[in-house]
């Protein structure tokens, strides 16, 4: 991040700028070209090169072909963007093309110039890139002293970086689920956490992984690291672990020989209706798979999201979820508590167990108890932990 001291020297300064450009003619006359704007500037001709001095050299503007020896300009703007969010750069190309200019804008480019570059325009972007440059300097100045660091993530490549931060600095925490009938803990929800700022917010890694479709990945990651650390769980109690729906298409999910499976009796995978299931190819038999190989299926979020009777049909779930929604404040509101005595009787109908998420208040759980409700989650009981809550039930 950009210090204040560094951002008032950028103001006094003339921007630093390195050209990456393989054809050496061309090279030469966007450095003379520049220097006589009052750029400092230095050049590479290729990527490799290009990525030692950037890790040498803090530049304000970049300007690279896309088409380079070895590396890609596309695969260049990725890297850099590993050492510096803010760095505009600017693509240029001799054979332009919509799909690469798609790919340009997507992973974060200033601007897309098709050659022949006119010189004097290109001083001009490369005068406003440097404007902007300091811009963004003090913006993300701005967002890290309100403590908002998710926004600072912008364009796709620097959400990439963050992702992958991301899942480096992987943590879980726990929150248990109590059944009051019995007065013990049922199980413990694995709420996936990240100790890299920009991912700290309990959604932004799901998001970024939904932006980035790497939903797949970070499913994977969540079930390895849920699966280690439920090694150290009170006995008999059970793993809830949260599913996206895309999730089910992964073939790793049915492996034998996945972190899951060898705790698959004790493990609840809790669908969350995030895509519709409709779009899950085979449905029905890849969650009869799921089921022999032990494993029991939950529906999150009933009252959100896409809940309706296909989901209960293509999953039969064994467990639903009362989203928060429905919970807050029941004990005020009539109609609320007419639709969740409704899916409570529904529910027991079908054999299934229905929990209460999101309860905060006892006032809530008392209701919620006397709709005929047993199994509750929820900050009137315990906030999520690194480690496995024993309560007190008095």
């Amino acid at each position: 991040m950009t210090s204040e001291d560094e951002l008032v020297e950028l103001d006094k300064r003339a921007a630093r700028v390195l050209v990456v450009e393989d054809d050496a003619s061309v090279l030469q006359l966007f450095v003379r070209s520049l220097k006589e704007a009052g750029f400092r500037v230095e050049g590479a001709d290729d990527g490799g090169a290009a990525k030692r001095l950037f890790g040498a050299t803090r530049y304000d503007v970049v300007v690279s072909d896309i088409n380079l020896p070895g590396l890609t300009g596309i695969e260049l703007l990725r890297d850099l963007r590993r050492v510096d969010l803010d760095v505009p750069v600017v693509l240029v190309t001799g054979e332009p093309n919509l799909s690469t200019a798609m790919s340009a804008v997507e992973y974060g480019a200033f601007r897309y110039l098709a050659k022949p570059v006119d010189c004097e325009a290109l001083v001009d972007v490369v005068r406003e890139a440097s404007r902007l440059r300091r811009l963004a300097g003090v913006r993300r100045q701005l967002l890290a002293h309100a403590g908002d660091a998710a926004r600072q993530v912008a364009d796709r490549a620097g959400l990439e970086v963050r992702f992958e931060r991301g899942l480096e600095k992987l943590t879980m925490a726990f929150q248990p689920i109590v059944d009051l009938s019995e007065r013990t803990v049922y199980g413990f929800e694995a709420l996936a956490r990240s100790r890299e700022p920009a991912m700290a917010h309990p959604m932004a890694l799901i998001d970024a992984a939904e932006r980035l479709d790497r939903v797949t990945e970070f499913g994977r990651a969540v079930r390895r690291a849920s699966a280690d650390a439920f090694r150290h769980a009170p006995e008999n109690t059970l793993l809830f672990v949260n599913l996206h729906a895309r999730e089910l298409e992964d073939e790793s999910l049915t492996d034998p020989a996945s972190p899951l499976a060898p705790i698959a009796e004790r493990v609840v995978l809790e669908v969350t209706e995030n895509a519709r299931l409709e779009e899950v190819a085979n449905l029905p038999h890849r969650v009869e798979r799921l089921r022999s190989l032990g494993y029991r299926i939950a529906l999150d979020d009933i009252g959100a999201g896409y809940a309706g009777l296909a989901s209960f049909a293509l999953l039969q779930p064994d467990i639903v979820k009362l989203d928060m929604g429905l919970v807050r404040d029941v004990h005020l509101d009539h109609t609320k508590r007419k639709l969740v005595g409704s899916i409570m009787r529904l529910c027991s109908e079908l054999g299934m167990l229905v929990i209460a998420e999101g309860v905060e208040k006892s006032a809530e759980q008392e209701s919620l108890t006397e709709l005929g409700c047993r199994f509750f989650q929820g900050f009137l009981f315990a906030k999520p932990a690194v480690d496995f809550a024993i309560l007190d039930f008095g």
